[in-house]
């Protein structure tokens, strides 16, 4: 089995209610504590994704930019996120994707990234400002170590387009639930869970929504329509008010 093919096995085993893929922004909000909590949400979550703090997140809300800050403040880079997950101790059983964005995945190296990333226990990216038009060389690099590279697609992505972009992701396709950034807690119209439905007729891949998703009644309503959930800013405002975040996910299936 492929590192993608293990996103794409945990997010279809969950029976009957959509997947919870869980966002922890690295190194927040400290670095002593990175291992821990990403022990705790990978207890819950059935996937884990990890924020690597950038310093211009254009497509992140107010709350993961604040996240991203305090953990650089901290030093905190991906090479010492390569480094703290490579190290060694129990690793969550719920397979781990980098979200970042470009820049510093160029920096470190895309000769070098993937088996760093694939010793690290990664098993895809997330990459919000690479589209799908000049993704090829980090696609090539990443297919090298059977690593994801996850698509994005949007309420006013054509059809043709969606599948397009299903065809090209690996382990899932993103579908954003509205047009704008993250953070924002979303209503989920109607016309939204018509597009995650024609999203999913379109992929072979399952869809998972994200942006916004706050509260298990969002859950409920998105279920039919898509095979998991994205969690981000909702669960790095837990974590920012010392809350429990294995309890805020748990409640998130209730």
């Amino acid at each position: 089995m492929t590192l993608h093919t293990r996103i794409t096995e945990a997010i279809r085993n969950t029976a009957s209610r959509p997947a919870l893929i869980a966002y922890i922004t690295a190194g927040f909000p400290n670095k002593e504590t990175f291992r821990a909590q990403l022990s705790a949400v990978g207890a819950v979550a059935d996937v884990v994704e990890i924020g690597v703090p950038f310093t211009d997140p254009m497509a992140d809300g107010t709350t993961i930019q604040r996240s991203s800050r305090v953990a650089l403040d901290q030093g905190v880079s991906l090479r010492w996120i390569l480094e703290s997950l490579s190290a060694p101790g129990a690793k969550p059983k719920a397979p781990l994707l980098l979200m970042s964005y470009l820049n510093p995945l160029l920096a470190f190296g895309l000769d070098k990234l993937p088996k760093a990333a694939a010793q690290a226990g990664i098993a895809g990216f997330i990459i919000p400002d690479l589209p799908y038009e000049e993704c090829d060389d980090m696609r090539t690099a990443l297919d090298a170590e059977g690593l994801a590279l996850v698509q994005f697609v949007t309420p006013v992505t054509p059809d043709e387009r969606v599948s397009l972009l299903a065809h090209a992701s690996t382990g899932f396709v993103y579908a954003v639930s509205m047009t704008g950034t993250t953070g924002k807690n979303v209503a989920v119209p109607q016309d939204v869970l018509d597009y995650f439905g024609r999203a999913k007729q379109l992929s072979s891949l399952p869809i998972c929504a994200g942006f916004g998703i706050r509260s298990a009644e969002q859950v409920r309503k998105l279920a039919p329509y898509v095979d998991g959930v994205i969690v981000g800013s909702a669960l790095v405002e837990v974590i920012e008010r010392g809350e429990d975040p294995a309890a805020f996910l748990r409640a998130l299936r209730e």
